[in-house]
């Protein structure tokens, strides 16, 4: 395996440097209002000249729904707010008539020529023409033109590839630079890059659904098994890496912006159920099969209520999972089991885990007129689970939780002669509650070093309540009445938000007993619990906090060659919880007292983390420059050069920002007790003899009702928080190779400003490591915590990450015409981060300087994905994929040099192949002449039952004693080859 052993990795800055350099000047990326309307732009020829009296109409054939502009004096015109669909495009120019059908994508900008009289048309690259008509579908059709770095997912690949779960944003995987990956918990996660899964943004039908308060991105999708959507109510969407425009808010890495089904003016509707179970699911490496199960089953059911003018469509979907978990302990001991205590062995294994979700969709699509839309639309999501357990943690120190999510989105477009206006009135009611499943004593195994756990058993620690509510309003108009200097089309929108976000969290909620295995297994050493501060508060905030964005973005085609995307967005939100709150005097005066903090070699300003109600604000520098440039060489989409350069900001997590709150009103309590090889100084009244009496909450709650903050945990924040964000650069080249598209992009992503957050605990003189040692904090609270108080945490911003990477893409789209489509992305990735973490804390040091660039966890260096669809013989269809990856980086703590001199190392596991999965799936459909055909499908999972594993063993060793054991395997990837077998019906 590649290790690092003691030296500081740094960045390669060689790849990207020339482009770079030239973006620089640049500098910046994206805007606001998420569209996912298509838009159908060209120029209209009569006899071969201009069509300068042409008018254009689009209707949509499914629907009704119709759009129609007036050509400019070069024939040019611009359909825009086409819901991704069908349409017959009716042209009338100098007396003459004439009709296409053209299918366009979700947020697709496509070219069409058109012309009478004998005039030829012309479509963009992977359109197909005929004399009768001029097809340009979802799958083809490639926007050859624009500075995104984006990919369709169109509706035929979330239907026919093979995949696990009914999670839509699987299917982002196929996109380089994307990982949709599964933990051994069952939770899923999308990532982007080098950032966390924190950075996305999912825009459904324009509006974000962006988690406020909790990781993963997107509301609701925090540690679940859960999907963030109905996918048969999901039509198709599309994956933008880098450059996107100004439209698109809160987020410093990917934006998916998706668009739902509509019904239509033919009743219809579906169903489907599928299953897989522990029979059809091939053991563990280890031999165990636990029990397992999985079913999702569902309905849908569209039509007209008043035909060409109102119809509805309504989705209802829902998962009944049990799926298993690897329990295994931690330091090395996941091959010795057998010297854990005996009443924790049974522990040790895989078990299951049950969840439940229930989802529903209903949409309302009104045309009352030519020029207007109007569209409601509601989901409702449901779910629970026992979950929290698998690593370190067994089964009974899991929670139960309950994950709800409603929204609702009233919609009204209209449509004037040369401008289109989108509005958007929004609701938002999301929650998620987890709670400890047994109520007794936790029961945490360590190693000498008191943070180095080994097994967690007993009662766990959860008890939370987090959650956004609150109304949206957002508008987005676009504007084609520009001429001069070429073809301009205007968007600009403004965006406002009232939300009531809450964040309860009682943590340890249980208390919690730290044993040492090489001393006392059935003598505590430490307990850490957590109690109300009486007359304070219970450990909840909430924040009334209120969203302003405003953007304009130009799509300038300056010539048929050059087009400019320049775009700018600002933002701006408000936390009151944060801006108003005041240190208590009683704390403040404590930290102001303090030698150890206010020593010169502590690194600290304390006054910088002391906050009197007004010497704080909320951040007002959210100016998004994003620019970016296509080139058509020839002047005929085949060969295009493109790149950009812009800026987007993310938003500090809510449950982070609270702890400052929560943890004053539900502190959390350290005592020590005065046991063999964990000695205390029973003269400080967080020293105690043991007595089993401490088992008993009464007798902890006793301890603190006196002196309420010693031995307490504290957090403070910095007075200054930014909001995080990232700088993007690109550059690349699309070319059209008869029925295929290449893609070659190169990319540097900067993220800065990410929440941390460091032990503020010093020792005499300011020093955060004993004199002569680079290791080990100063945990112990009584010695070198706040006097009076305890334990301090500080939260800032620093976390960075850093990332370069090339990738290639190869496309030929899916046709009913071909019967196939063929799909191929290869990532090579640099990546680094500056700690640890990327979203938490960050303990080991006194600040990031101590870590140096880390290789980036779960990032790995070679990444190729491969998909396949073919239509087979007998109404058969096939389909494949195929993913394989490098080993990612691992990190772990290296004490080889000695006890007092570890630190944070990483390394890359052995081998040339770290993760390798094949899928397969084939479906039967057989039509009954009427208007119902039925199907069946099997898919197989892994079909190799590649082994790949989900954890190893990390620890680098001890003094003298290298760890023969590291990067070995200690679980895997609860995916062995899997059948699942599917049926349904369509009418």
């Amino acid at each position: 395996m590649k290790q690092s052993r003691n030296r500081i990795h740094r960045p390669n800055r060689k790849l990207l440097t020339c482009a770079l350099a030239s973006c620089l000047a640049l500098a910046a990326p994206s805007v606001l209002a998420q569209s996912t309307a298509a838009t159908i732009r060209g120029q209209v020829m009569a006899d071969s000249a201009p069509a300068t009296d042409a008018r254009v109409t689009a209707t949509n054939i499914n629907t009704g729904l119709t759009r129609s502009v007036q050509a400019n004096a070069n024939g040019g015109y611009s359909l825009g707010g086409l819901p991704p669909g069908s349409y017959r495009i009716d042209v009338t120019a100098a007396g003459q008539t004439t009709s296409r059908t053209v299918t366009v994508a979700v947020g697709q900008t496509a070219t069409l020529n058109l012309g009478v009289g004998g005039v030829a048309e012309t479509a963009a690259p992977g359109a197909t023409t005929d004399l009768e008509t001029v097809r340009v579908t979802a799958d083809q059709l490639v926007e050859t033109r624009t500075s995104e770095v984006a990919t369709y997912i169109s509706q035929k690949q979330i239907e026919a590839l093979p995949q696990g779960t009914r999670n839509f944003l699987a299917f982002a995987d196929t996109v380089p630079g994307m990982q949709f990956t599964q933990g051994s918990d069952g939770s899923t996660r999308l990532r982007s890059g080098a950032q966390s899964a924190n950075g996305i943004n999912v825009f459904i039908d324009g509006v974000g659904q962006k988690n406020y308060v909790l990781p993963g991105g997107i509301s609701g999708q925090d540690s679940t098994r859960g999907n963030p959507f109905p996918q048969s109510a999901i039509g198709e969407y599309k994956v933008i890496t880098s450059n996107y425009k100004a439209e698109y808010d809160q987020l410093s890495s990917a934006a998916i912006t998706a668009v739902t089904r509509s019904g239509s003016n033919e009743f219809g509707g579906s169903f489907f159920w599928d299953r897989t179970s522990t029979d059809w699911r091939q053991p563990l490496e280890s031999g165990e099969n636990p029990e397992f199960k999985e079913e999702q089953y569902g309905a849908s059911f569209e039509g007209p209520i008043i035909r060409d003018r109102l119809q509805f469509f309504l989705a209802y979907e829902a998962k009944e999972y049990v799926q298993p978990r690897a329990v295994v302990p931690g330091q090395g001991y996941a091959s010795r089991v057998s010297e854990l205590p005996d009443f924790l062995q049974p522990l040790v294994g895989t078990f299951s885990a049950p969840f439940k979700q229930d989802m529903y969709f209903g949409k309302l699509t009104w045309t009352p007129g030519d020029s207007h839309l109007v569209e409601l639309s509601a989901k409702v999501r449901e779910e629970t689970e026992f979950s929290n357990f698998d690593g370190t943690r067994t089964a009974m120190y899991g929670s139960n939780k309950d994950n709800e999510d409603t929204r609702i989105d009233l919609r009204y477009q209209f449509s004037g002669g040369r401008f289109l206006n989108d509005l958007h009135v929004t609701y938002e009611d999301a929650s998620w509650q987890p709670r400890a499943a047994n109520i007794g004593p936790g029961y945490v195994l360590t190693t000498a070093d008191q943070n180095q756990v080994i097994l967690e058993a007993g009662g766990g620690p959860d008890y939370q309540d987090k959650g956004q509510k609150g109304l949206g309003f957002q508008n987005d108009l676009t504007w084609n009445a520009f001429e001069w200097a070429g073809s301009h089309i205007i968007k600009m929108g403004f965006k406002f938000k009232d939300v009531e976000i809450t964040s309860l969290e009682q943590n340890p909620y249980n208390a919690q007993y730290r044993y040492d295995i090489n001393q006392d297994v059935e003598i505590p050493y430490q307990v850490r619990f957590g109690a109300p501060l009486a007359g304070i508060g219970t450990g909840s905030v909430t924040t009334q906090g209120k969203q302003w964005g405003l953007y304009i973005q130009d799509d300038w085609e300056v010539n048929d060659k050059l087009t400019l995307n320049l775009g700018l967005r600002w933002d701006y939100e408000t936390n009151p919880s944060y801006t108003d709150y005041v240190t208590p005097d009683d704390f403040a005066t404590a930290l102001r007292n303090w030698e150890n903090i206010n020593a010169p070699g502590s690194g600290i300003n304390i006054e910088d983390y002391i906050s009197n109600g007004s010497n704080r604000s909320d951040f007002k520098d959210a100016w998004q420059p994003r620019v970016g440039f296509s080139y058509d060489l020839n002047a005929d989409q085949r060969h295009v050069i493109f790149g950009g350069a812009g800026r987007a900001y993310d938003r500090n997590l809510f449950s982070q920002l609270a702890l400052e709150t929560v943890k004053h009103s539900f502190p959390a309590y350290n005592y020590s007790f005065n046991t063999s090889g964990h000695e205390c100084d029973t003269s400080q009244p967080t020293c105690l003899e043991w007595d089993s009496s401490y088992y008993d909450p009464a007798v902890l709650a006793a301890l603190v009702a006196d002196n309420p903050n010693l031995g307490g945990e504290r957090y403070v924040m910095h007075n200054d928080i930014k909001t995080p964000y990232s700088d993007q650069f690109s550059l690349g080249m699309r070319n059209a190779l008869g029925d295929w598209v290449s893609e070659v992009t190169l990319s540097r992503i900067e993220s800065h400003d990410g929440l941390v957050f460091f032990l503020g605990n010093r020792r005499p003189g300011g020093d955060f490591f004993a004199p002569g040692t680079t290791w080990g904090p100063p945990w112990d609270d009584a010695a070198f915590g706040v006097p009076g108080f305890g334990r301090l945490i500080i939260g800032t911003n620093g976390l960075e990450t850093k990332a370069n990477s090339v990738s290639l893409k190869m496309d030929k789209p899916y046709t009913a015409t071909s019967g196939w489509g063929v799909t191929l992305a290869y990532t090579f990735t640099d990546a680094e981060q500056n700690a640890n973490t990327t979203s938490g804390g960050a303990f080991d040091y006194p600040d990031l300087s101590g870590f140096g660039w880390l290789a980036s966890t779960g990032v790995p260096e070679h990444r190729f994905v491969a998909t396949g669809i073919y239509d087979a013989f007998w109404g058969i269809t096939l389909s494949g994929k195929l993913v394989l990856a490098s080993p990612s980086p691992r990190q772990g703590t290296n004490c080889l040099l000695g006890w007092n001199d570890c630190f944070i190392d990483y390394y890359t596991p052995d081998g040339t192949i770290g993760f390798k999965q094949l899928d397969l799936a084939a479906t039967k459909t057989w039509d009954t002449g009427t208007d119902l055909s039925f199907y069946v499908r099997a898919d197989v999972l892994n079909v190799f039952d590649w082994v790949n594993y989900d954890g190893r063993d990390d620890w680098f060793g001890a003094p003298g004693e290298p760890n023969a054991n590291l990067g070995k395997p200690t679980s895997q990837f609860a995916t062995t080859r899997t059948f699942k077998l599917s049926f349904g019906f369509n009418w």
